[in-house]
Formats: structure tokens, C-alpha cells, sequence
């Protein structure tokens, strides 16, 4: 199975979903599954007609993690070179999470049952998370003998803090959706499935509805000033309005304001 068919992609107006297609694995996570995410979200953040990008999962499971028997070939070698090797394979498997964030267009998780692993991984990435009740995470890899090594030990405090997340972190434990919303990680809590893509959609096109200008500036400058600190992020946001103030879309925010009719932003 290529990468291509590990995930569709459906469009509505400026939404599009991409859905993890890999059912009868409980869409477990091939290597293959990264190269996808790379080229997925690389294609996603040059199309104009793209605001928002929204991530749910076919059949019973968001996702079960990392494929173990896929991993398995990553292990099978000793000696420096080897591990070189090994060290750069997980660095191009780390940019599948980061190509997530590094999109400039606003990223939704709409999350069903099991999300294990390398699916906590993914998340941490993204900008909003929901999940229906249903739902069970697990930072898993203490489990298996592994030292979780796509983004969540680095992402995940910034979201949730680090009282609740060094537990999560050290004990590989299940939490719950509940859990989840208790402590910030997502922000949706839905009661089945059908309700959760509502409301995703609902989400997503409230956002599609702002000025894509502003939204794109305003998620760069969220992870700027969260790398780099309040007063660097004081100066990037102001050379960002300086690059795109004034613009065709701040004019039409004041002429729908007078008009007293909802704004048309074209990204202009």
C-alpha cells in the first residue's frame, strides 16, 4: 500500500478532510504513513483555496500508534553506522508530524476511539483537538520500551502543562476523552461520532469565514513566540502586520462592519 492510498482527502468550500485510510489496521502508522504527511500538508499549505485542514480516521480506531512490525525493519542492524542511520530515519519520521505544524493553515483533530502512540504524537501538532466520548489516548511508548520520539514529549506540556503531562508521559496509561477535556487537550468533548464531525465542520468553517491572512499570521506567531519567547514574539508579530497591513481584507472587514453584512475575505 502506497502513502497515497493510506489517506483520502474530501473537500467542502475551503474545508478539507483528510481521513487516515488504513481501517483494517486500525490505521496503524507505516513509514510510509509519514512521507504522506509530508506531501499531504506541504500540498495543503501552497493552495490558496485551502483554509483549513480537518484529520479524522476510517473504521473502529482513530489510530493504534506506530506499526510495530513496520518498526521492526528500523532495528534490525548493529555497529555506528547503523545507528547514524537509524537517527536520520527518525528524523525524516519526525518531519511527517512537523509538516502539521508547520502548515500554515489551521489544523482540526476529530478523534474517535483509540488514539495510541504515535496518534498522541500527531495530535500534539495540531492546532485544535475533539474527540467524541469514546475516545482513549495513551502517551504509550514507556510500555514498549521506547522514549516517545515524534513530538509529543516536546509539544504536549505546552498544551496541557506539565503536571498532567509528565504523569501521562511516565505511566504510558490510557486517559480518557473525558480526561482529555479536563485537562485542555482537546476542546470539543462530542457524544458519538456523528456529532463530532458536526461539530469539527462547524469549527472548521467558522475559521474558513476570518480572513485567511490574519488566521495563517496568527498560527505563525502562536509558535514563533512559543519557540522563541514574549519579546521575540512582540517583534515578529509587528514585522507580520508591518508585511501585511493594509490589506483588501481589512478594507473589507470595514465596509461589511458599515454595510452591517458578513464579511467576504479573499486573502488579499
Amino acid at each position: 500500500m502506497g502513502e497515497k492510498d493510506l489517506f483520502t482527502v474530501e473537500r467542502e468550500e475551503h474545508v478539507v478532510w483528510l481521513t487516515l485510510n488504513r481501517p483494517e489496521k486500525r490505521n496503524a502508522m507505516t513509514l510510509e504513513f509519514f512521507d504522506g504527511l509530508v506531501s499531504h500538508f506541504r500540498a495543503f499549505d501552497q493552495d490558496p483555496q485551502v483554509r483549513v485542514v480537518v484529520i479524522k480516521a476510517a473504521g473502529e480506531s482513530f489510530t493504534a500508534g506506530i506499526d510495530l512490525f513496520g518498526l521492526g525493519r528500523l532495528l534490525q542492524g548493529e555497529g555506528a553506522d547503523f545507528r547514524e542511520e537509524l537517527r536520520k530515519k527518525i528524523l525524516q519520521l519526525q518531519e511527517g508530524m512537523n509538516a502539521l505544524e508547520r502548515c500554515r493553515k489551521p489544523v482540526l483533530a476529530a478523534v474517535h476511539s483509540h488514539c495510541i502512540g504515535g496518534g498522541v504524537d500527531l495530535l500534539s501538532a495540531c492546532d485544535i483537538r475533539m474527540a467524541s466520548r469514546d475516545a482513549v489516548f495513551s502517551i504509550r511508548e514507556t510500555r514498549i520500551a521506547i522514549v516517545a520520539d515524534l513530538g509529543t514529549l516536546q509539544r504536549l506540556p505546552y498544551i496541557i502543562g506539565h503536571g498532567w503531562f509528565r504523569e501521562l508521559a511516565l505511566t504510558g496509561r490510557n486517559f480518557s476523552a473525558e480526561e482529555a477535556h479536563k485537562m485542555g487537550f482537546i476542546t470539543h468533548l462530542c457524544a458519538d461520532r456523528q456529532s463530532l464531525y458536526q461539530e469539527a465542520k462547524r469549527v472548521a468553517k467558522e475559521i474558513a469565514e476570518c480572513s485567511p491572512l490574519a488566521v495563517q499570521g496568527a498560527k505563525e506567531v502562536i509558535n514563533y513566540s512559543r519557540d522563541h519567547g514574549v519579546y521575540p514574539g512582540l517583534e515578529y508579530v509587528a514585522q507580520k502586520n508591518a508585511a501585511i497591513l493594509p490589506s483588501e481584507d481589512l478594507m473589507e472587514a470595514f465596509k461589511s462592519f458599515l454595510e452591517k453584512r458578513p464579511a467576504r475575505f479573499k486573502g488579499k
